[in-house]
C-alpha cells in the first residue's frame, strides 16, 4: 500500500567525506527537510546510535494512545495532545546517506555498524562501486543505492529520500493498523484508493494519521493547521443521516447525506466533545467504483496543537545547516 498509515517528518542524515559535497547539498536540498551532515564515521554512528530509545519512548507513547482508545478514551484529541507535546519527534532521524568511498571505512561498513537504528539507508556509490551495492540492496542491508555520476543527482537523490520519507514505517503501521476494522483496511488498499490518499495527503499535511473509530484521517499542515478527512462508505450514509437528524441537521441537510452529496462531521465533534452544530461539507468519491467517499473539515484551534509547537516553528528553532566537524 502506499498510502502510509501514520507520517511525520523526520531528521535526513549524510554521510560524505568531501566537506565540499555537503556544503552544496546543504544549499540545494529541500529547505523542509532537517538536514543533519556529517564528515566522519565514528560521528555519524555516534549520533544515530543514541536514537534508538528515543524511538522506543515514542513508539511506547503512540501505543499507549491505543491502549486508552480501548478503555473508551476517543483517539482524535489524544493524537491532537500528542503531537502538542512531543515535538522532539522530528528530531529522530528517518533517512541515513552514506558515501560508499570513503578513507577508512566505506559506506557498508559504517551502515553495518548501525545496528537496530530503525531508519532508511540510502548508499551513494562510485562507477566501480555498483555491482557491491547491488548485492548490498538483494540482502536488504540498504534500501536504496544511487550512483554519484547520475545526470541530474540532486533530483535524484531528493525523489528517492522523499520517497524513503513518505513511506510507511514498519513498527507505525503495525500500531495503528489495530484501529481498523478489516473492512476499513481493504478499502484503504481498494483500486484507486490508496494512491489517492497518498496524493492527498502529501499535497496538503506533513503530518497524518489514518484511524478506524471514527473512520478518517487526521492530518496537520507545516503550520500546524489541523484538518480532518472524513471516510464514509455509501452503506454507511443511512446512519450518519439518522445521526445528523437526531443533531438537529435540516431536512434538506439530511437528505443530502442520505444522496451521498454532502457529509456531516458528528462523530469528529463527539469525539472532541464539542457542542456546536454538526458542518455539513460536500462530498467527493475516492478511488473507483464509488465505494468510499470523503470531505475535509478544519478542525477547531482550541482542539489543536500550539503553533508554536508546528514543525515550521521546529524547523526555524534549529541550528544553521552546516557541516559538523
Amino acid at each position: 500500500m502506499t498510502f502510509p498509515l501514520f507520517h511525520r517528518p523526520g531528521t535526513v542524515v549524510f554521510l560524505d567525506d568531501d566537506p565540499d559535497y555537503l556544503e552544496m547539498l546543504a544549499l540545494v536540498l529541500p529547505r523542509q527537510w532537517h538536514l543533519k551532515l556529517f564528515l566522519r564515521p565514528t560521528d555519524c554512528i555516534a549520533h544515530l546510535l543514541q536514537e534508538p530509545p528515543f524511538w522506543e519512548a515514542d513508539a511506547w507513547n503512540q501505543q499507549q494512545l491505543i491502549a486508552l482508545w480501548r478503555e473508551g478514551k476517543p483517539l482524535i484529541p489524544q493524537i491532537l495532545a500528542y503531537w502538542s507535546r512531543y515535538t522532539e519527534r522530528y528530531a529522530l532521524s528517518r533517512v541515513c546517506v552514506v558515501d560508499f568511498s570513503m578513507p577508512g571505512m566505506d559506506g557498508l561498513q559504517v551502515l553495518s555498524e548501525l545496528g537496530d537504528w530503525p531508519g532508511a539507508r540510502v548508499l551513494l556509490t562510485g562507477q566501480a562501486d555498483e555491482q557491491v551495492a547491488v548485492r548490498a540492496f538483494n540482502r536488504g542491508l540498504i534500501d536504496q543505492f544511487i550512483a554519484k555520476q547520475t545526470q541530474d543527482i540532486s533530483r535524484r537523490l531528493i525523489e528517492a529520500v522523499e520517497h524513503l520519507l513518505f513511506t510507511s514505517h514498519s513498527r507505525h503501521a503495525q500500531i495503528w493498523r489495530t484501529t481498523l476494522t478489516q473492512e476499513q483496511s481493504a478499502l484503504l488498499r481498494a483500486p484507486g484508493v490508496d494512491g489517492w490518499l497518498a496524493s492527498f495527503c502529501a499535497k496538503n499535511w506533513v503530518e497524518h494519521v489514518a484511524i478506524g473509530a471514527p473512520f478518517g484521517v487526521l492530518g496537520m499542515d507545516a503550520a500546524g493547521k489541523i484538518g480532518w478527512l472524513q471516510l464514509e462508505t455509501p452503506q454507511g450514509l443511512p446512519a450518519l443521516a439518522e445521526l445528523a437528524e437526531v443533531a438537529g441537521v435540516p431536512a434538506a441537510g439530511v437528505e443530502d447525506i442520505r444522496k451521498g452529496l454532502r457529509l456531516a462531521d458528528i462523530e469528529l465533534r463527539q469525539a472532541l466533545s464539542s457542542g456546536q452544530s454538526p458542518a455539513l461539507v460536500n462530498a467527493f468519491p475516492i478511488g473507483e467504483g464509488g465505494a468510499l467517499l470523503g470531505a475535509v473539515f478544519p478542525v477547531d484551534a482550541p482542539n489543536g496543537p500550539d503553533p508554536d509547537n508546528s514543525y515550521s516553528r521546529w524547523l526555524a528553532r534549529q541550528p544553521r545547516r552546516h557541516v559538523q566537524d
